[in-house]
């Protein structure tokens, strides 16, 4: 049985307590995401379930407020950007407890054209997910903010330098992406990032050397400079 756009949260989340599979959430475990209040139901099943329900701004807020899993995926992903405020991040943010959680918020927030307070902000946040959230929404950015200067993207570059030698396993690997993502965004910002990168990939700090290395290997491919048109 599908939801309808007039679904309320209750109603979606009986629906996805009738879905729980707990086979799934072990597997869930081993990908580094967090199983507190999860059902086990994959994004394969969710993404056709935000399809079928659509946009709307107070029963994603609901949905959130559950603190299930599965809830607040569909609520990231059936929120309405522009509703979504400094105060609805912040304060989502102050809970995120998974890297899959904090990829999709970010995707979120960058839609809700909140990157230009919230990236420095939560950059300099010394909570790990909250951290993490800035460098996501600066990978999403650079690929999906296409209407935006290239200038603002080239601007999250000393916050990448200054983060880069937090070791923490899901600050790192964002930090990476995110290097990697503005090298690829086009030739213009390919030539800055891999300086950075290659400056990194010198450092005397271990992570920032692995980052460094990782973004060197890949902006430096025969596939990425084809695709930015300098191969």
């Amino acid at each position: 049985m599908s939801l309808s756009p007039s679904a309320t949260a209750d109603d979606v989340i009986a629906r996805l307590k009738s879905l729980r599979n707990d086979a799934n959430i072990a597997g869930m475990a081993r990908f580094g995401i967090s199983t507190d209040n999860a059902l086990g139901i994959p994004n394969a099943v969710l993404r056709p379930m935000a399809r079928q329900i659509g946009k709307n701004h107070q029963r994603a807020i609901e949905l959130w407020q559950s603190g299930i899993r599965e809830a607040r995926l569909l609520a990231a992903f059936t929120e309405e950007p522009k509703k979504v405020g400094l105060d609805q991040a912040r304060s989502w943010a102050c809970q995120f407890n998974s890297w899959e959680i904090v990829d999709h918020s970010a995707d979120l927030f960058v839609e809700a054209g909140l990157h230009e307070v919230l990236v420095s902000e939560f950059a300099a946040d010394d909570r790990e997910f909250v951290r993490r959230t800035a460098f996501a929404m600066m990978a999403w950015g650079a690929v999906h903010m296409k209407k935006q200067p290239d200038a603002t993207i080239l601007a999250w570059l000393p916050i990448i330098e200054r983060q880069a030698g937090d070791p923490r396993n899901f600050v790192k690997k964002a930090v990476n992406w995110a290097l990697r993502q503005i090298g690829k965004r086009n030739s213009t910002c390919h030539a800055p990032a891999l300086l950075l990168a290659e400056k990194l990939a010198e450092s005397p700090d271990k992570t920032a050397r692995w980052i460094g290395r990782d973004a060197v290997k890949e902006l430096t491919s025969d596939k990425v400079l084809q695709k930015i048109g300098l191969g």
